[in-house]
């Protein structure tokens, strides 16, 4: 162990050489934390007395102008977008009009309706520009240039009954308000990325309304099969293409078996664990900060792909050590679904389907590891063409992760 530590550490070796492209890699692709990070996409439709209707949606606008995800940092995309000319800035803003105008759809009695796109804060979130013999000169720039919030604006049909809702996949899951100006409470409902709401009427009674309020779902009793759909899709998707970190985690996992038994016996722990810790984060039982589980979770991930690179077998402790990491990555779960929430009358529904959501995303994670490199995995260069080079990248990832979170989170 320690001779092949030295191969890995000492200055000069390949092994060091390959360490620190690993480490300038992930500098370059892990999301940083000054990044405006959006789980999800929230979404205000305010239908009004005088016949018209405004939708106010959060995101990331800066990085939508560039074409970039948005966890880049919000500092580089603002700086990004000062430096462009007047008529490539406005040039940029229509191209992003128009990308809401075609991903974005508001319907009434089942047809489209047109809408303007504006956006409010453009410019609100920007320093003023310093001035000659001020003490102004040191005073930085906000990082955003358009703002977090689209405003789209039109008018409702005559003699409409119902309004839908729907963002296409390139948004975020949407956590959907839909207010009636004049009216009390109002009607939540949270979708899968892509994912239409249902259709709302358009005038409700107020004790329909209030009820809404206190239960944050539709006026009648959501079906259960729709509940268990969405949330598994939500689950799904926090694994496939959301959570990285646990992607990494199984893919560490992957790596050091090359037999389906002993991997079956590390993701079967890992499984059960954050199952239990899931449950128990939801419930309210167990509680712990998000400032202490994502560093944890981010060293649990590094742990992994350090021992990957020290032995060449599983060792019986392995599988404790996942199912101990497996009630951190519960918990990291659990904050996830406490931003996505649960319908009060299918709480457990909605809780069991998105923890399978979560394991078909495993599932499928493992899956496409064994179509990549399956064929290779009982070569005699399998461990160094593969094992060897992804769990450095791994392992690298994790701890960046760690000091990121720990110090910048």
């Amino acid at each position: 162990m320690n001779r092949l530590a030295w191969k890995l550490l000492s200055p000069g070796t390949p092994w060091a050489r390959c360490l620190m492209v690993c480490l300038l890699l992930a500098c370059c692709v892990c999301p940083t934390v000054f990044g405006h990070t959006f789980e999800l996409t929230r979404t205000l439709v305010l239908l009004r007395t005088d016949g018209t209707f405004q939708v106010d949606m959060t995101c990331d606008l800066d990085a939508l102008a560039l074409g970039v995800g948005p966890n880049v940092d919000s500092a580089v995309l603002a700086a990004e977008l000062r430096a462009l000319s007047t008529e490539e800035l406005a040039a940029r803003t229509d191209h992003l009009r128009s990308y809401f105008q075609r991903r974005i759809r508001v319907r009434f009695d089942g047809q489209p309706e047109r809408f303007v796109v504006s956006f409010p804060e453009f410019g609100t979130f920007l320093a003023s520009e310093p001035r000659a013999g001020t003490d102004d000169a040191a005073q930085p720039l906000a990082a955003s240039v358009l703002g977090l919030t689209a405003r789209l604006e039109g008018h409702i049909p005559a003699g409409a009954r119902e309004v839908s809702f729907r963002a296409s996949r390139s948004f975020a899951p949407v956590r959907l308000t839909v207010l009636e100006e004049g009216r009390l409470g109002g009607i939540r409902e949270l979708l899968g990325s892509g994912t239409p709401s249902r259709p709302y009427p358009l005038t409700l009674d107020n004790a329909d309304a209030e009820s809404s309020a206190v239960n944050n779902s539709t006026p009648t009793i959501p079906d259960r099969l729709n509940v268990a759909g969405r949330y598994l899709a939500l689950g799904f998707w926090h694994i496939l293409p959301a959570g990285l970190d646990h992607i990494l985690f199984v893919l560490g996992l992957f790596l050091l078996s090359t037999r389906w038994r002993p991997l079956l016996w590390q993701v079967s722990a890992f499984t059960l664990a954050h199952t239990l810790t899931l449950a128990l984060s939801t419930y309210g039982v167990l509680q712990l900060p998000s400032n202490i589980v994502e560093p944890l979770i981010a060293l649990s991930i590094a742990y992994v792909a350090i021992e990957n690179l020290l032995t060449t077998r599983l060792h019986p402790w392995r599988p404790a050590i996942v199912f101990a990491f497996g009630l951190l990555h519960g918990l990291g779960f659990a904050g996830v679904l406490g931003e996505l929430g649960l319908p009060d009358n299918e709480r457990l529904t909605a809780l069991l389907a998105f923890n399978g959501g979560v394991e078909l995303g495993q599932l499928t994670v493992l899956v496409a590891a064994f179509a990549a490199v399956g064929w290779l995995r009982h070569h005699k260069r399998y461990r160094r063409w593969v094992v060897v080079p992804a769990s450095l990248m791994i392992a690298v990832i994790g701890l960046y992760w760690a000091i990121e979170r720990t110090f910048w989170g």
